[in-house]
């Protein structure tokens, strides 16, 4: 059961990180044929569009990351008290 506990505490920070990465690139110009710059946006993408249909960008400012990373984290917690 730690096993499947540790996988999943690591699986969740590294799409933690992904989200991480996706939003940093997002505010400095890069090329989107880098396969790293698509492997972030084909794979973070899916996940923060369900934010943005339901969450306008304020301006300039987007903000359906910052609620994608709170939901995760529900999730995170949500999924950890269903495997302990």
């Amino acid at each position: 059961m730690n096993n499947v506990v540790a996988f999943l505490n690591v699986a969740f920070w590294v799409y933690e990180m992904m989200l991480l990465a996706r939003i940093l690139m997002s505010w400095f110009p890069h090329n989107p044929y880098n396969p790293i710059a698509r492997f972030l946006y084909e794979t973070t993408d899916p996940y923060l569009n369900i934010f943005r249909r339901f969450i306008p960008p304020l301006g300039m400012i987007d903000i359906s990351p910052i609620v994608a990373f709170l939901v995760l984290r529900m999730i995170q917690q949500f999924v950890f008290s269903l495997v302990r």
